[in-house]
């Protein structure tokens, strides 16, 4: 995709998206912490059902540490993975206390070594909370970024980096934003929408249909053959 063609997707995304944010609930650096990192392999819709009622009763490390791990599993039981999580989420507000003065750190290496937390977790919460052109690169944005021509990688790092590479400065802070909920709602995995995309005339994706979705492909019929 030319420079020229990923300016003008950008900008119509913010056109359509003029202030987007995160789909996750949360109330402070740390609530949204915990949140990310319990969205793994589950929906924001899931999660903060979850952490609605789990941040009433513990929104700091102090209270988290206290709840314990199975008080934690208790109220995260409806989302994936969520024993891991519980440990998880245990263990690193414990690292947030012990040697953080229980402030989540706004860089990511910091963040990275907090547990449970991976280069995605750490931009998004350094996107969110701190404003720092991070671009976290989950499902949405590496079919999104691969379907359109925008960034081709084999791996979410590496998609993850070509975007930062080529996002104009001007739409670096909102366009992890606008690529994920573009994927989310629109540049959907088996039935994109593209009679309603914005930048369906920059998209490099074949084919499109008007009713959206993927060609199928023509069923193979079985030559019948003499005896």
């Amino acid at each position: 995709m030319t420079r020229a063609n990923i300016s003008a997707l950008y900008q119509r995304l913010d056109e359509t998206m003029p202030e987007p944010k995160t789909e996750l609930n949360y109330h402070s650096p740390y609530t949204l912490l915990v949140a990310v990192a319990l969205s793994a392999q589950a929906t924001d819709v899931g999660v903060n059902k979850a952490t609605g009622p789990l941040f009433k009763v513990a929104d700091t490390p102090e209270k988290m540490v206290a709840l314990g791990e199975a008080g934690v599993a208790d109220y995260i039981k409806t989302i994936g993975l969520w024993r891991n999580k519980a440990k998880n989420v245990i263990a690193l507000s414990q690292k947030l206390i012990d040697e953080f003065g229980s402030e989540v750190p706004d860089d990511r290496e910091a963040l990275q070594t907090l547990p449970g937390v991976g280069r995605k977790t750490a931009d998004v919460v350094c996107n969110e909370v701190f404003g720092q052109p991070t671009i976290a690169v989950d499902t949405h944005i590496f079919r999104v970024s691969n379907r359109t021509g925008l960034a081709i990688g084999k791996t979410a790092d590496a998609v993850a980096d070509r975007l930062l590479k080529v996002t104009p400065p001007d739409y670096a802070r909102g366009a992890h934003h606008w690529l994920i909920l573009h994927g989310r709602y629109v540049c959907k995995a088996r039935t994109p929408e593209c009679w309603r995309c914005q930048i369906t005339d920059l998209c490099g994706f074949k084919p499109k249909t008007p009713e959206g979705g993927l060609a199928k492909k023509p069923s193979k019929t079985k030559s019948t053959k003499r005896r």
